[in-house]
C-alpha cells in the first residue's frame, strides 16, 4: 500500500508541473514571435531614431518653410508683371492713381509711417497667481487666437493703414488662427512670441487698444498670471507688402 501511495503521489506531481511547462514554453515562443516581428518591422533600423519617420512637427515646419518660398518667388513674380503692365498701359492719370489708391487699400503695396507695435507671449513656465487670483489653468497661460483676433481688430478699429502680423502684411481674406499654441497664418507657421504692428496715428491706435473690451479681460490676465503684452511705438516703420496669392476660392468678385 506504501509503495502504490508514494507512486500515486509522485504521479500527481508530475501531472502538476505539467501545465507549468508548457506555460513557460508558450511565453518563450511568444517572445521570440515579437522579437522577429520588430526586426522586420525595422528592416534593420533603429525605429526610435529613423531620420525617415518624421515628427508631424517637424512636417509642419518644412511645409511651412516651403510655403515661405512659394510666397517669396510668387512676390518676385509679381514684381516683375507690375513693372511690365506699367511700362505702357495705356492708362490715363487718374486711372493710375485711383488704382495705386485701390493698391493701397488691399495691401499689394508697401508703406511707410509712424507705428505702434503689440506684443503677446505665454506666461513663463513657473507661472503661478499673484496675490488675490486663484491658481491659474493650462489654458490661462497661454496666448489664444481671440487675444490676437482682438489687437488686431482693434488697430484696425484705430485707423490703422496696414498691419503686418509677425513678417507677414495682412489683407482683406488674411485669417489669423491658432492651433494649440501655435499660429497658422497664410500657410506659415509661428510660435509665440507674436508681434503685431500697425502703420497709422499712435494716438489714435493706442486709444482704440485701451478701448478693447476684449484686451481689457486681456489685461487681467496680465496682472493675474504674466501673461506678455509689450507696447512699442516707431516714429518710421515700413510695412511691406502682402506677397502670397490674391485669388478668391470661395468667393466671386460682384460686377
Amino acid at each position: 500500500m506504501s509503495n502504490l501511495a508514494d507512486s500515486s503521489e509522485e504521479a500527481a506531481r508530475r501531472t502538476s508541473k505539467w501545465p507549468v511547462r508548457v506555460l513557460t514554453a508558450a511565453v518563450f515562443a511568444l517572445a521570440g514571435l515579437i522579437f522577429v516581428t520588430s526586426a522586420n518591422t525595422a528592416k534593420g533600423t533603429n525605429i526610435r531614431s529613423d531620420s525617415s519617420l518624421l515628427k508631424l512637427s517637424d512636417l509642419i515646419g518644412e511645409r511651412s518653410d516651403k510655403n515661405g518660398l512659394l510666397t517669396d518667388s510668387n512676390a518676385a513674380v509679381r514684381a516683375q508683371i507690375d513693372a511690365l503692365v506699367q511700362r505702357d498701359d495705356g492708362s490715363t492719370e487718374a486711372e493710375d492713381a485711383r488704382r495705386k489708391a485701390l493698391e493701397k487699400s488691399a495691401g499689394t503695396t508697401a508703406i511707410t509711417g509712424k507705428s505702434v507695435s503689440v506684443t503677446l507671449d505665454d506666461a513663463p513656465p513657473d507661472a503661478t497667481a499673484n496675490p488675490g487670483y486663484p491658481e491659474p489653468q493650462p489654458n490661462d497661460l497661454v496666448i489664444h487666437q481671440q487675444d490676437l483676433q482682438a489687437v488686431v481688430n482693434a488697430l484696425w478699429d484705430g485707423g490703422a493703414q496696414g498691419i503686418q502680423v509677425m513678417d507677414q502684411r495682412l489683407i482683406s481674406t488674411s485669417a489669423v488662427r491658432c492651433v494649440g499654441n501655435t499660429l497658422i497664418l497664410q500657410g506659415r507657421v509661428y510660435s509665440p512670441p507674436y508681434k503685431v504692428t500697425a502703420v497709422g496715428d499712435p494716438d489714435e491706435l493706442r486709444k482704440a487698444l485701451g478701448a478693447s473690451t476684449a484686451l481689457q479681460n486681456y489685461q487681467l490676465y496680465v496682472k493675474a498670471y504674466g501673461l506678455g503684452w509689450k507696447l512699442d511705438e516707431d516714429d518710421r516703420t515700413r510695412l511691406p507688402a502682402y506677397a502670397g496669392t490674391i485669388d478668391l476660392h470661395y468667393a466671386r468678385p460682384v460686377g
